[in-house]
C-alpha cells in the first residue's frame, strides 16, 4: 500500500508539474524596450570586411519591420521569416523595408537562411535586439503542448532546419516608425515558435508617419 501511495504522489507531481509547464507561470516575462534603447544598440554589416553602425539608421528615414531571429537554422524561425516575407511586396508599396538581426555569424547559417528571409540581415554581437533582458527558454519547453504544435506546423509547412548555433536565447519582431515616431509593434518570442500576427505587422506598418520633404529639398 505504502508503495502505491508513493507511486500515486509522483505521478500527481509529475502531473502538476506539466499542467504548469503548459501555463505562463514560469515563463520569463519580457521588459518592453524603449526607442533609445534600440537606436544606441551597434550592428555590423556581413560582408569580409564588416561596417559597424547605430541601429537607428535602419528607420530613421522611412521606419522599418526588424526580426530578431532566434537562430538561422532553426527551422521554425525559417517558417517566421518566409511568413514575414510574404508581406514584402505590400511593405515595398509603403515604402518601409524589411531587415533582420542575427546574434552570431556561424559556418554558412545565414547564407543558408537568406532563401526564407526576403531583407537584409545584419549582426547583433551584444544581442542587445533579445533584451533589454534577454529571455531563455531551456528544456522546458520540449514538454509545452504549443512548442509541439510550432513543431508539427511548420513541419507540415516544409520547413526543415539544422541544431547549428545558441538557441535559447527567444527572438521577436518590431515595427519602429522613423524618427522619433517610436515603437509601433513589439512582439516578444514567448517559446519556441511563437510567432507574430502578421494582421499587425501590416496594421503597425501602415501607421507609419513619413517624414515630410519640405519644397527647397525636393528642389
Amino acid at each position: 500500500m505504502g508503495m502505491w501511495s508513493i507511486g500515486a504522489g509522483a505521478l500527481g507531481a509529475a502531473a502538476l508539474a506539466l499542467l504548469l509547464a503548459n501555463t505562463d507561470v514560469f515563463l520569463p516575462k519580457p521588459q518592453k524596450a524603449t526607442l533609445e534603447y534600440l537606436e544606441d544598440i551597434d550592428l555590423k554589416t556581413l560582408e569580409k570586411e564588416p561596417v559597424t553602425f547605430k541601429a537607428k539608421a535602419l528607420w530613421e528615414n522611412n521606419g522599418a519591420v526588424i526580426m530578431a531571429v532566434r537562430r538561422p537554422g532553426c527551422f521554425l524561425c525559417r517558417e517566421e521569416a518566409a511568413d514575414l516575407s510574404s508581406l514584402k511586396p505590400k511593405l515595398d508599396e509603403l515604402g518601409i523595408p524589411l531587415y533582420a538581426v542575427v546574434k552570431e555569424h556561424v559556418k554558412t547559417e545565414v547564407k543558408d537562411f537568406q532563401p526564407y528571409f526576403k531583407g537584409e540581415i545584419f549582426l547583433d554581437e551584444k544581442k542587445k535586439f533579445y533584451g533589454p533582458e534577454r529571455r531563455k527558454m531551456m528544456f522546458m519547453g520540449f514538454v509545452r503542448l504549443g512548442v509541439w504544435y510550432n513543431f508539427f506546423r511548420a513541419r507540415s509547412g516544409g520547413f526543415s532546419g539544422n541544431l547549428e548555433g545558441e538557441g535559447f536565447i527567444l527572438g521577436g519582431v518590431f515595427v519602429v516608425g522613423p524618427g522619433k515616431q517610436g515603437i509601433l509593434l513589439e512582439h516578444r518570442e514567448k517559446e519556441f515558435g511563437d510567432k507574430v500576427n502578421l494582421v499587425s505587422v501590416l496594421e503597425a506598418a501602415k501607421k507609419i508617419i513619413k517624414p515630410q520633404t519640405s519644397a527647397s529639398e525636393k528642389k
